[in-house]
Order: C-alpha cells, then structure tokens, then sequence
C-alpha cells in the first residue's frame, strides 16, 4: 500500500505520467477487495498518508522551519482518514454485482466529504487533478472534476477486477467494460473540445512582479509585493509605450497585490491604469467599514479606480480563517497576523471588464467544483485565477495548483489566465493545454491573445448533478452491501 500510494504521488504533476494513477487505484481496490471493512480502512489510510504526505510536501516547506513537520505531517493524517473511509466503504461493495462501479462511486464519495469538511474541506489531492494530460481529460468538459475522478476510479477498480478473473473463462464482461468505456470515452471527446474564439478575443497581460523566497518572512511584507508589481506594472507601460508589445485591453495582477481600507484608494495602482489607459483587475486585502476583512479582487478603472469587486469563496483554514484561534497558535503563523477572520463571499465571480465578462477564482478557489463552473454559468467568456504561492518555495505546489486550472479549463470551455506573484502565471487554452507559462521566482509579465468563448459544456449545465448522482449510488450500495452483511450474519 505505500508504494501504491507513493506511485499515485508519482503520478500527479508536474509529472505528466497520468497512466499511474488508475494502476495505482487498482493495487488499493486489490488489496481491499472482499475484505472486512476495517481492513479496507486501515489499507486506505495507509494507501493515503503515502500519497498525500509527499504531495502535501509544500506544507512543510512553508512551515516547518518555524513549526517543525507537524502541520505537514496533522493535515495529511486527517486527509487520509477520509481515503481510510473510501477504503472501508470500497471493500463492503466489493462483493456486489457490477463491484468496479461502486466502488469507484464509494471513493468519488469519500472524496467529496473531504472537500468539504472540516473546515470548509480541503480538496487538495482528488485522482481528478492528477489528469491534466491524458486520456481523461476531456471527460471534464461532461462531468467535471467529479467525473475524472470516477474515472480513474472505476479503470482501477476494473483493473483489479480483472486480474482477480484472469483465469476464469467467464465474468470479464464488466471490469472489462469499466477499463475501457473511460479511456474510449475520453479519447472520443478529445475532437469535440473548442478552443476557437466565438465572441471574439482579448488581449491580456499579466503581472508577475515576482516576491523574494523567504517564506514565512513574507508574512510582514505587503509592500515588498506591491512594489514588485508596480514596478512590473510600469514596465508594461514603458514596452507599450515603446512598441515593444501590443497595447492590451486590461491587465491581470496577482493576489495581495495592493492593501485598501473603506476610503478604497491605491495612487500607484490608479496611475498605471491611467496611463494604460484599460482597467486592472488586481487582487489584494480589503476592509470595509464595517471592519470586515476580506481577500478580494477588484477591477481598478483609469479614472474611478475601484470597481466591481469579487470576494473570495473558499478560505484558508488556518490562515484567512482561524478554526479553534487558542489553540491554532502551535501550528499556524497568522493567528497574530489576522485578529480577526476575512469574511468569503457566496456568489460567483464575474467581473464586467473592457466589454468582457471575467470569471474569477483567488488562488485556493480553484481546488473547489462551485467557482469557475458558476461563473461560467452566469454568462463568463474568460477565466481568471489571481494567486499569491510566494509563501511555498520551490515546491511542487505552484504545478499542482496550474494543474488544477488545466482541469477547470476544460470543465468549462474557457480559456485561462494564472496570475502569480512569483509563478507559475500561465496562459491556459480552452482545452486545458498551456500556450505560455512562466518560471518560478522570476519577474515576467506575459502578453497573450485569448479567445472568448460562450459555448456552455455538458459540465456547466450540470453543476453538481454528478456529484450528488454519484453520492447516492456510492451511500446506497454501501447501504444495500451492509443490509446484505448483516443478514447473512444473522
């Protein structure tokens, strides 16, 4: 089970070795299969403290040399309680006709209760983000995340069903059907992924002024960042004002670019707007008058300055929001920084910009399935995800999360735009593959055509149906396999 889990790691980016991850989920759904539950929760938890404590590795990047390895090691333990529970729910259906489809339904389930509890969940590490190239990919643009997911799920599930039959003359029809109905399926659908321009396009150019790598040092040094991209910013007007790159018709800035209290005002951020004469959009930390804090991104205009606004939905526990606050001091740093909580937003992000509606996500949003699909519901043409991943180093945490952003590319039929402090910005087309993209801890802005789309996918029509299909099929055979169980213990 640990290498297992460790080859599902292997598999997730910026590794492009999508294959591993169905061949690993088949060596979990082997092992578990007709096993007493709590034997599949104890290979579970197993199978996901080894994936996720390597691919959370960022954490202890980020904290461990103020906190030593115990956040890393607390929240990859909690996490892999819950792929303990898939374990656990996997062997009960084991036994069930059609066994590959349940239990790929059971695990799509427990990984669902994850990204939502505690705290908001923690979506991080879902088989779905491990498909940012492949054969999957496109399945996406029907289902979702929660599809791909399924998918490799189920291809794993059948795997394991198949080399149990192999010398069995009969029953192969099913795991047979389970390896291949997702692969063909995604290969089918790679044609019919637009990317052409259907509203035409925009050109935009994105800041990446760039932070210094010092970790948790960062956490006092707000206009270290604001100077950065100013300082980027004014050279994006010096290479317009020179010919050197096209003018564009707005500009994309990364997260806790600027800091503004209710008088709402940043002369450095209105000088370049107007000398660029288009709009920002521009993230940053924001107080009302009430003196709610919020993590926001705002649409800076050349003569009004601050716009439209969009308030992020989905905070950091532990950082943007503070669960236990008398206890959270021993494993997180910004508990004196915040004394109070940021309060998140409810509605999807659309921004009306140069005549364009934006569909905007900060940062940690992207891991979510009710962000960027909502404002592509609500009429969005283009996809921005503003972030600020100075705090994690060299990690792989940047690719993990530009992953993330390929899947929700496709999900929804839009191109995307990835606006970083210190990278990796990126510019994703519409099928999820990268045009440009930038180095970590580098100062570069990218200047980049992109196409507006209004084409709704099978996946933005459907929102959350097949989370909630695949929930009820995952509980209801647990339920029938534990009725089962029960009375032929009886």
């Amino acid at each position: 089970m640990i290498a297992a889990g460790f080859a599902l790691y292997a598999g997730s980016p910026p590794r492009d070795l999508w294959w591993l991850a169905p061949l690993a989920f088949a060596t979990l759904a082997a092992v578990v299969r007709h096993r007493r539950p709590r034997a599949g929760f104890g290979y579970g938890m197993v199978f996901g403290f080894a994936f996720l404590l390597p691919l959370l590795g960022w954490l202890q990047d980020f904290l461990g040399a103020d906190f030593g390895p115990w956040p890393w090691l607390g929240v990859a333990a909690v996490e892999a309680l819950f792929i303990g529970l898939g374990g656990a729910g996997m062997a009960l259906v084991s036994r069930l006709r059609l066994a590959p489809v349940w239990m790929a339904a059971v695990f799509v389930t427990a990984e669902a209760i994850r990204s939502a509890f505690p705290f908001g969940g923690f979506p991080w590490g879902r088989l779905a983000f491990t498909q940012d190239t492949g054969a999957l990919l496109p399945l996406a643009s029907i289902g979702g995340a929660t599809l791909v997911s399924f998918a490799v799920a189920l291809i794993g599930s059948g795997l394991a069903e198949l080399a149990w039959r192999a010398r069995r003359p009969r029953g192969w029809a099913v795991p047979l059907a389970a390896v291949l109905v997702p692969l063909l399926g995604g290969l089918a659908m790679w044609p019919l992924i637009g990317t052409e321009a259907q509203a035409g396009t925009k050109r935009v150019a994105v800041i990446q002024g760039n932070a210094p790598n010092i970790g948790l040092g960062l956490l006092n040094s707000d206009d270290v960042l604001h100077d950065n991209h100013i300082r980027a910013a004014r050279r994006l007007v010096d290479d317009v004002r020179s010919g050197r790159v096209p003018k564009p018709d707005f500009v994309v800035m990364p997260e806790q670019v600027g800091s503004w209290g209710p008088s709402r005002t940043d002369p450095q951020l209105s000088a370049i707007a107007g000398q660029l004469d288009v709009p920002l959009i521009v993230g940053g930390l924001g107080q009302d008058s009430n003196g709610a804090l919020r993590n926001e991104i705002v649409r800076w205009d050349p003569e009004d300055g601050f716009s439209q606004r969009y308030i992020k939905q989905h905070l950091v526990p532990f950082a943007e929001t503070i669960p236990m606050r008398s206890v959270a001091s021993l494993v997180s740093p910004f508990v004196d920084r915040f004394p109070q909580d940021m309060v998140p937003a409810n509605t999807p992000g659309v921004l009306e910009v140069a005549g364009t509606k934006i569909g905007v996500g900060i940062c940690y949003d992207v891991a979510y399935d009710d962000v960027f699909g909502p404002a592509a519901a609500n009429g969005a043409q283009l996809l921005v995800v503003p972030t600020n991943n100075a705090w994690y180093g060299h990690s792989e945490m940047s690719y993990q999360q530009l992953a993330m952003s390929r899947l929700r590319a496709v999900e929804t039929g839009r191109a995307m735009l990835v606006s970083a402090t210190s990278g990796v910005s990126a510019y994703v087309r519409p099928d999820g593959s990268v045009a440009e993209q930038t180095q970590l801890f580098t100062a570069r802005n990218l200047n980049v055509e992109v196409p507006l789309r209004t084409e709704r996918t099978i996946a933005t029509e459907l929102g959350s149906t097949p989370m909630w299909t695949l929930a009820v099929l995952g509980v209801g055979a647990v339920v029938l396999a534990g009725w089962r169980t029960r009375r032929a213990n009886a």
